[in-house]
């Protein structure tokens, strides 16, 4: 099993979720998060005052998979959430040892 993390801009976010349902996949995590990456940020303007904003928002998507699933879900959430401009976030890939559906008690690829 896998867990793939993906940080991309929140407006990619409906994008990439009907994207990865369309593969079958039931469930997934999101969170809000503040990041910078290679753009370091972005200056802004407000009531005529300059100022930097040091951190961008963006969305954390989590999501557990079977091993065969990977490079299509990578894929998927690649096409869903490129604009083709810095920014548009990064895709991490992790081993899952163990998963338990607490609820039910399945474990494994039955939980996901």
């Amino acid at each position: 099993m896998k867990l793939v993390t993906a940080i991309i801009k929140p407006f990619k976010l409906d994008e990439v979720r009907e994207a990865l349902t369309s593969l079958g996949l039931q469930g997934l995590t999101v969170s809000e998060v503040k990041g910078f990456g290679r753009q370091k940020g972005q200056t802004e303007i407000y009531r005529g005052a300059e100022y930097s904003v040091s951190f961008l928002p963006k969305v954390k998507i989590e999501v557990a998979i079977d091993d065969d699933m990977l490079e299509r879900v990578i894929e998927t959430i690649q096409k869903a959430a490129t604009t083709g401009r810095i920014g548009d976030g990064k895709i991490f890939v992790f081993e899952v040892v163990q998963a338990v559906r607490i609820r039910t008690g399945e474990s494994d690829a039955e939980a996901l």
